[in-house]
């Protein structure tokens, strides 16, 4: 088995940071703004304030279901997901859905109905769902956070914050299904066993109506109001925007999404191809680079730390391919994980025993790393 050993070195990036007054969101009851990345709040009102969240709920479900069900489930739908009242994705009792379709019906339609047919199939009831959420919120260090169902029917009981909801957001557009399901405008599927079609379009304008919008989800009862948790990316910045409560979202999410992509920059710490170490063997010198970039969006003016972390697997055994994963890089920002581009070995290294590979790969490791301050 290849082991992993953590080889690590500091890089310290430092500009001038400076706050200016400004008002946004006046209409909602909170809102937050968030880097993608580093998960810094970059605008707040009422950021702490707890308050029903609606559809947005769903954001969670669909985290649960992916990190707890195969997409390739059929998923039984029961008369009690079918008769869910509101919003809905239109499955019928007594049919069954691959559960990717369900997630799509879940954070296009809105489908309540879906909301419960997926929480039955994976934990019984929505019950048990609900605190797997919870669980999966508390394991995020959220306190100020509670599901009482999957779907965001109101209940006092069941409440996010405007930050928290932003990083509950921010986890799971990490997972590449997810951003798939919500930056899609429309998605068709079938029905398993009966081959009716389902037809689902996304609730949010945003897709259509901002540049570099990404996701994320809508949200609205009479009692809690509109709701709405945005995303968006250009030169490979992300920020996530959330309001509760806000009568003029769409509005209101253009402005905070504008302002923070004119108040930062795009850093690239890793850059595709960059060498992070050079393996001499036999006379002959083979590149270990980065398969990806990097890039972190920093503040206009501001001070930053940046630690770069670098991996390489220990008792690795050749012949090593061309591609071939070697170990990672783990970027950090504020002492947390931020990202992870992995190391590949740039070219075929043949005729190798191990021994040989591992001191020629182990050595005079301090000096490359340095490349990374470039």
């Amino acid at each position: 088995m290849k082991k992993i050993t953590a080889l690590m070195a500091s890089i310290l990036m430092v500009f001038t940071f400076y706050e200016s007054a400004f008002a946004m969101a006046e209409g909602a009851d909170c809102a937050c703004l968030i880097n993608g990345i580093t998960g810094d709040v970059v605008f707040s009102k009422n950021i702490s304030q707890r308050h029903a969240m609606a559809s947005t709920t769903k954001i969670m479900t669909a985290v649960i279901a992916l990190e707890n069900s195969h997409m390739d489930d059929e998923v039984a739908i029961s008369s009690n997901a079918d008769a869910q009242e509101g919003s809905s994705a239109y499955v019928k009792a007594g049919s069954h859905v691959y559960m990717l379709d369900l997630l799509y019906g879940l954070m296009l339609n809105s489908g309540n109905d879906a909301a419960v047919a997926i929480a039955e199939h994976i934990a019984g009831s929505s019950e048990a769902f609900a605190d797997m959420m919870n669980d999966k919120a508390l394991e995020l260090g959220l306190r100020d956070t509670h599901f009482v169902n999957p779907n965001g029917l109101d209940d006092k009981e069941h409440f996010t914050t405007a930050y928290d909801l932003a990083i509950i957001a921010k986890y799971a557009m990490q997972n590449a299904a997810f951003r798939d399901i919500v930056s899609t405008k429309t998605y068709q599927a079938k029905t398993v066993d009966t081959n009716d079609m389902l037809y689902f379009k996304n609730h949010n304008k945003l897709l259509s109506q901002y540049e570099g919008a990404t996701g994320i989800k809508t949200g609205y009862t009479k009692a809690t109001g509109r709701c709405l948790v945005s995303s968006a990316m250009r030169d490979e910045m992300e920020f996530i925007a959330v309001t509760l409560g806000d009568g003029n979202d769409w509005n209101d999410h253009k402005e905070m999404l504008n302002y923070a992509f004119g108040e930062h920059y795009p850093k690239r710490v890793v850059e595709k191809g960059m060498t992070i170490k050079v393996a001499e063997i036999d006379g002959k010198k083979y590149n270990m680079i980065a398969a990806d970039d990097f890039t972190i969006p920093l503040k206009e003016h501001g001070k930053t730390e940046v630690e770069v972390v670098t991996h390489l697997i220990e008792d690795i055994e050749g012949p090593v391919n061309a591609g071939e994963k070697v170990g990672y890089i783990d970027i950090r920002y504020d002492d947390k994980s931020v990202g992870m581009v992995d190391i590949i070995s740039e070219s075929d290294i043949i005729k190798i025993n191990e021994i040989r590979l591992k001191n020629s790969f182990f050595s005079d490791f301090t000096g490359v790393v340095k490349l990374l301050l470039l």
